[in-house]
């Protein structure tokens, strides 16, 4: 099955995971837009996308619900909506700034629930919503309290919505370490050493690249009979 004649809507769409789903989306046959808060951000990934006639960007924050209505009015009929939408907020527990847990919830769990909300009287028949959790929900880490919450909690949720909007499917992708620009900020100076110390940890020997998630997001959006599961991509974390 491809993407051929499809519209596929990619939250994120602008760098890292996105990206990697947004090119791999066009280059099997799908019309794509992709969709993130900054315009620069959105010009530059479709230049080196080569700016195709079959990819559109479009600036919507995704918890903001006015913006996200507007984005389906704009869109109309689509096929597929993927979201990998996050709020990079790693912190000690005793010193977490409150707004920035909220803002990591909102973007975990309140997005993914007003896509669905202004998205599913929208979508085609056969259509699908995936949503990106992350490693942190199996294996959660110092200073990774909220995002440990909040992909463990959209793992409830995207099984809730799997059942109430049902036929249309709803799945996750749970990656692991995946090299994005996220790492820029996580990792600082140290971004190169961290990455190598995981990768040296792994069953598979190596970090994850975004072209693996995207993978991963073409099978959930083709397979007709998977709904409600979470798909790990993550090397082996889980088991070391």
């Amino acid at each position: 099955m491809t993407l051929v004649g499809k519209t596929v809507i990619v939250v994120g769409g602008g760098s890292g995971i996105g990206l990697g789903i947004a090119e791999a989306a066009f280059k099997d046959g799908a019309e794509v837009v992709i969709v993130g808060r900054s315009q620069e951000k959105l010009d530059r990934a479709l230049l080196g996308l080569g700016n195709p006639a079959q990819v559109q960007a479009v600036v919507a924050d995704a918890v903001d619900e006015v913006q996200i209505q507007r984005l389906f009015e704009m869109v109309g009929g689509f096929d597929h909506l993927i979201s990998t939408a996050v709020w990079a907020a790693y912190q000690p527990v005793r010193e977490f700034d409150i707004d920035e847990a909220r803002r990591a919830l909102d973007a975990k769990l309140i997005g993914p629930l007003m896509l669905v909300k202004h998205g599913v009287d929208r979508i085609r028949v056969g259509g699908s919503f995936t949503f990106t959790g992350g490693i942190a929900a199996d294996r959660p880490g110092p200073r990774a309290s909220v995002l440990a919450a909040a992909n463990a909690g959209l793992s409830g949720l995207v099984r809730a919505l799997a059942l109430e909007i049902a036929p249309v499917r709803v799945n996750l992708i749970s990656p692991g370490w995946v090299d994005t620009p996220i790492w820029d900020t996580i990792g600082g100076g140290n971004k190169d050493t961290i990455l190598a110390q995981m990768a040296s940890r792994l069953p598979v020997g190596r970090i994850g690249s975004p072209a693996d998630i995207a993978l991963a997001a073409l099978f959930l959006m083709g397979s007709a009979f998977t709904t409600g599961e979470t798909l790990n991509i993550d090397g082996g974390h889980r088991l070391v």
